[in-house]
């Protein structure tokens, strides 16, 4: 959506519905899905609540896996939140509401459904949940985050480590030395940068992974690496095909 326009009536309608949440504050709705690009974004954008919306998706989770996996460890579901917490899972729920329809960002972010606003429509979730929580309680944004993610939190199926912790217990087991994370580069502007990060593990080579924060750039770097020596069997698929 063009960032110099706020939401219709019809707009808000149907984001309401999809949201399965009617705002008392329709200026809520709009920050929690403006882009800091946006012409508009002068009235306020998505940032602070993206930092709040974090906090309360986490603790929703939290909550759920606590009472579902009444025998897990602490470990497995540390594992657990960390995969439901993701920018992969927050877009692939962001997708399936088909949010990048709503989602307003400036001229230089036309895309916001590529692979590189992956990112971005991940943040709008967390934002749209701290709005929710902001203008009707706890109970609200946890009906919201129980309504997108139970079906997924309850899965049963063990699930897969971060892939650098998974990495470099491979690679103590392999080589006895952990793998080298390198910076390097920095590039985009400074509300869509984009980190370079190299990963080398002796005698094994190196990948190189490139996403919004040092730390998602290490992770990819570390699941190509993975992917590639066989230990994990794929890499997750993007909407357009590519791999992460």
């Amino acid at each position: 959506m063009s960032g110099d326009r706020v939401l219709t009536g019809l707009e808000r309608d149907d984001l309401e519905a999809r949201l399965g949440y009617v705002f008392k504050d329709k200026q809520r709705l709009d920050r929690a899905l403006t882009h800091a690009s946006a012409r508009i974004a002068k009235r306020g954008n998505y940032e602070r609540l993206e930092f709040l919306g974090d906090r309360v998706l986490g603790l929703c989770i939290a909550e759920l896996l606590f009472t579902t996996f009444r025998e897990a460890a602490e470990g497995e579901l540390s594992v657990r939140l960390n995969q439901l917490v993701s920018a992969d899972t927050c877009a692939d729920v962001a997708d399936r509401m088909e949010l990048y329809r709503f989602i307003r960002t400036g001229s230089d972010l036309k895309k916001v459904t590529g692979i590189r606003m992956k990112n971005v429509r991940a943040d709008v979730v967390e934002s749209l949940i701290a709005a929710i929580y902001l203008d009707g309680g706890l109970e609200a944004a946890r009906s919201f985050v129980l309504r997108h993610w139970q079906a997924r939190a309850t899965n049963p199926v063990p699930v897969r480590r971060d892939a650098k912790t998974e990495l470099q217990e491979w690679a103590h087991q392999t080589i006895g030395a952990a793998p080298i994370y390198r910076m390097m580069g920095r590039s985009g502007p400074d509300h869509a940068p984009e980190f370079t990060v190299m990963v080398e593990i002796a005698g094994h080579g190196s990948e190189t992974g490139i996403a919004r924060s040092k730390r998602a750039a290490e992770q990819e770097a570390a699941q190509k690496v993975l992917v590639r020596e066989g230990i994990w069997a794929d890499a997750p698929i993007e909407e357009d095909g590519q791999a992460q």
